[in-house]
């Protein structure tokens, strides 16, 4: 069995509308909800073996927020490639992970996120069914669990979703 956490970063700064897109930081509100994800993943012990996070500033940033408040030394891959990376693009990604690693945690953008979820997921409570189909807001976790034992044979409809948490369910 592998474990799957797809996090889209947390709410990014429009302030500097002459800054590059890549440059984007999190804004007050980003920051809080990035945090706040970061405390809940530490409460329900949640421990990747493996931190995949795009490049982008804005992803750093909720990277940085979570990081520290998670139990273990996971192993950290910053890429850049992650920044303009469509679903089929990370789906081959987290087919390349080593099969030693049990859990991987995605940080990226949407709609790439949100698809790569709905791709992945069979199965799942309905009501978090529901809520991820209607709209997968920043700083929101999706928690899968994938009957795999090599992470190469990742496939569409293979995943059970086991939780949808958003910054808003927490606070």
């Amino acid at each position: 069995m592998k474990f799957l956490y797809l996090l889209r970063h947390a709410k990014s700064s429009w302030e500097s509308p002459g800054l590059p897109d890549h440059d984007r930081p999190l804004n007050e509100r980003g920051f809080r909800a990035a945090t706040v994800m970061g405390l809940h993943l530490a409460q329900q012990g949640i421990q990747p073996g493996l931190i995949l996070c795009s490049s982008a500033r804005r992803a750093l940033e909720t990277l940085d927020q979570i990081r520290p408040r998670l139990a273990g030394k996971p192993a950290l891959e910053i890429e850049k490639e992650l920044y303009a990376a469509d679903a089929g693009a990370l789906m081959t990604r987290l087919r390349t992970v080593d099969p030693a690693v049990k859990s991987a945690l995605l940080i990226g953008h949407n709609p790439a996120i949100e698809t790569l979820a709905a791709q992945l997921i069979e199965t799942g409570a309905k009501e978090d069914m529901a809520r991820l189909a209607e709209k997968y807001p920043t700083g929101a976790l999706c928690i899968l669990s994938l009957p795999i034992d090599n992470w190469k044979k990742l496939a569409a409809k293979g995943a059970t979703l086991d939780g949808f948490i958003t910054p808003k369910d927490l606070v």
